[in-house]
C-alpha cells in the first residue's frame, strides 16, 4: 500500500495547481490517501481514485470563489 500512497503523493506534487491536488499535497496524511485509494491495485488506479476525491473539493472551492473575486 505504501508504494501506492507514495505514487499518489508524487503525482499531487507534480500537479499541484491542477484539479485540487494541492489539497492532497498540503492537507492529507497517509491514512487519508489510503482511504481514498480504496481497493486500487495499481498506481494509475490509485491516482484516479484520489483524483475523484480532490476534484470534488476543487469544484466546491471554484463554486464558492465566484462571488469573492
Amino acid at each position: 500500500m505504501q508504494h501506492l500512497i507514495d505514487a499518489v503523493r508524487a503525482h499531487a506534487m507534480e500537479n499541484w495547481h491542477k484539479d485540487g491536488w494541492d489539497y492532497l499535497a498540503e492537507c492529507w496524511d497517509d491514512q487519508d490517501i489510503a482511504w481514498a485509494i480504496g481497493d486500487a491495485k495499481t498506481a494509475r488506479a490509485a491516482i484516479a481514485a484520489c483524483k475523484r476525491q480532490v476534484k470534488i473539493l476543487n469544484d466546491h472551492r471554484s463554486e464558492n470563489a465566484v462571488g469573492y473575486w
